[in-house]
């Protein structure tokens, strides 16, 4: 029986690859494929995926990849988190409590009272259960955005102002 070896591939390897390819003065197109394979061969790794072409996209020769790479997270997780709030008109300070206490335990709770906390009001007894909707919409979105930062976001960085 043949022993199949898998290689846990984790952010700090792509960012290993990404300081290679920034050292080929951004020439070798080889890493770069392999930053798609390693991205596309990890689950924990594909919901960061459009994160982290962003990023590749913005190196330059100045570039400090580990220090510009949290730089980037931070803004672009700002970013995130405005648009998801100004979209779905959640309540700014208690969304941002529920993604950092997400991010302190390692897990976005979805069960509760917690998400109607967050939500603009909606009539519990408009027809449709457009409530339930909004709520199922709501939980979606914030389950992509905790999975493209979990992992990725020092704890303690909290988002809340």
């Amino acid at each position: 029986m043949e022993l199949v070896k898998q290689v846990e591939v984790n952010i700090d390897y792509i960012l290993m690859l990404i300081k290679k390819y920034h050292d080929s003065n951004c020439k070798d197109k080889e890493i770069l494929v392999a930053i798609d394979k390693a991205i596309n061969s990890s689950l924990q790794l594909r919901s960061k995926k459009e994160l982290i072409e962003n990023f590749i996209a913005t190196i330059n020769t100045k570039t400090d990849v580990n220090a510009d790479w949290q730089r980037f997270v931070k803004e672009q997780r700002e970013k995130d988190i405005q648009n998801l709030i100004t979209e779905e008109k959640l309540k700014s300070e208690e969304t941002r409590k529920f993604v950092d206490n997400a991010f302190r335990d390692g897990v976005l709770k979805t069960t509760g009272t917690d998400i109607d906390r967050l939500m603009p009001p909606v009539s519990c007894f408009g027809g449709g259960g457009s409530r339930d909707k909004k709520k199922q919409t709501i939980i979606e979105k914030l389950k992509a955005f905790f999975e493209k930062y979990f992992g990725i976001v020092d704890s303690g960085e909290y988002l809340v102002k």
